[in-house]
């Protein structure tokens, strides 16, 4: 059940683009349980469909709260535009909730009771680097694999110099 650290410095092995989306709410009112119990429970729902089916592109994610009012996912996804496919796929449970939330909101039955967000993030390959120390693979080294610190570098800006192979070709 608990992951054992791997010995020594690591960094996460993604090669070429890295997607990540920050998804999550705030309770904004503790008494409406109704409103805000439904919001969220799906995301487990979401996050247990996708993991049932690795083609949808999601690789990895880390569950965390902010607050006692604020909780939220951090995603690693293959692809933004896999990440889009999954969010507009009408049969996918993301696109059933959110119409529900849609027609709630056009109602005025939500009433502010609890807030949702979202933010994603296209890192290019060189626009992004990861240090881990004794750690079992984590964010995103646990959602594109874990290398020790020397394949990448020693040195933060060594790390942001790496390319891929496919970059490098691309570029040569």
């Amino acid at each position: 059940m608990f992951a054992k650290p791997v010995p020594g410095h690591t960094t996460a092995a993604a090669e070429g683009d890295v997607v990540v989306l920050l998804i999550g709410m705030r309770i904004n009112h503790f008494w409406a349980v109704h409103q805000w119990l439904p919001v969220l429970l799906a995301m487990p729902r979401m996050l247990r469909e996708l993991q049932k089916d690795p083609e949808r592109g999601l690789l990895g994610h880390v569950l965390l709260t902010a607050s006692p009012r604020t909780y939220y996912v951090v995603q690693y996804w293959e692809s933004k535009e896999k990440l889009y496919a999954y969010a507009t796929s009408p049969d996918m449970f993301h696109h059933r909730a959110w119409a529900v939330l849609n027609r709630m909101e056009r109602k005025g039955r939500l009433r502010g009771h609890v807030g949702r967000w979202h933010e994603t993030y296209i890192a290019a390959e060189g626009s992004y680097e990861s240090i881990y120390f004794d750690m079992p693979a984590f964010g995103l080294a646990k959602a594109h694999g874990q290398v020790p610190l020397e394949r990448r570098g020693r040195y933060a800006k060594d790390r942001f110099a790496h390319r891929s192979a496919g970059a490098a070709r691309k570029a040569g």
